[in-house]
């Protein structure tokens, strides 16, 4: 008894064609990641892995350049004010926002008024923002000592920028004045995303306000707090310009993160220095692995919690 064999339909013209168009429509995206992200990337790691100024040719010196790291005291201290300014903006930028969003969301008639104010200074770019705080900062017209004086605390007044004991609490305001708008719109979103009958039914419990946001709301807003936490964290590792507009990494380096120090020594911004593009360029990668295992760790976070739900 004969037994019929079924067969595979061939692809016909029809397939290749769908195939083709697929592979077009694909290959703009797949171009502009080549020349803009993928190029860019390879040659900077090519790059950390040179002694090169800037003109001629590099010169390859493999790992010399993260060798130099190791006992480079200006690197460390960077890395470390770049890891103490992420984790306080982090922090304030995580926990102002969220305060604020909650605030916002009881429906007040202003509401609408005070949201905008809030958001207004996330539109601002980094340099202009720097710009305006350098003014407010200013020790001789600046508006926040004259608004000390003006109501008798003048005694608090302080050369902000110039002194090493509060330059770096007062970029971290700034940052905050900055970022709080955005992330409280992202927090805002969050909160209409809950649903009223867990703030009822805990209510009925005889849950108060405080109860209801620490066990209502802040367990159903864990994925966007883990959002908000890696873009402050992300942001922090590779801040720069608010910082070199307002300070420069002064005064005596008490400000300097690494985004100000590789641009120093990639530019050669300090009088009669060489321009030092390998070494920049290795800081960069340090400023890339730290971005990049932040994101992992979020990544591993949000699918623990997920397994947990």
């Amino acid at each position: 008894m004969a037994v019929a064999v079924s067969k595979a339909p061939r692809r016909g013209g029809r397939g290749r064609s769908a195939a083709l168009a697929g592979y077009l429509f694909v290959l703009p995206t797949v171009a502009l990641f080549s020349v803009f992200v993928a190029y860019p990337f390879l040659r900077t790691m090519y790059l950390s892995l040179t002694r090169w100024s800037g003109f001629g040719t590099p010169e390859f010196i493999g790992l010399e350049n993260f060798d130099n790291l190791v006992s480079d005291p200006v690197f460390w201290d960077a890395l470390t004010t770049t890891l103490v300014f992420t984790l306080a903006c982090t922090v304030l930028q995580t926990v102002v926002p969220l305060l604020l969003a909650v605030l916002l969301n009881r429906g007040w008639r202003l509401g609408v008024v005070f949201r905008t104010v809030i958001f207004v200074p996330a539109v601002v770019s980094f340099v202009v923002t720097g710009s305006l705080w350098q003014m407010v900062y200013d020790p001789n017209f600046g508006m926040l000592n004259e608004f000390l004086d003006r109501i008798g605390l003048g005694s608090l007044a302080q050369p902000w920028l110039a002194d090493t004991s509060t330059v770096l609490p007062a970029l971290v305001v700034v940052s905050l004045w900055q970022a709080a708008g955005l992330f409280m719109l992202i927090y805002l979103a969050g909160l209409q995303g809950i649903d009223p009958v867990l703030y009822e039914a805990a209510q009925i419990d005889g849950a108060n306000a405080v109860q209801r946001f620490r066990h209502v709301t802040v367990p159903m807003l864990r994925r966007v707090t883990a959002v908000v936490v890696l873009l402050n964290v992300v942001n922090g590792f590779k801040t720069f310009d608010m910082i070199y507009v307002m300070t420069g990494g002064g005064p005596n380096r008490a400000s300097e993160v690494l985004g100000t120090y590789l641009y120093g020594l990639a530019f050669g911004s300090s009088a009669g220095a060489v321009p030092s593009f390998g070494y920049a360029t290795a800081i960069s990668m340090v400023v890339f692995v730290l971005c990049l295992g932040a994101t992992l760790v979020q990544v591993r976070v949000n699918r623990k919690a997920r397994d947990v739900n």
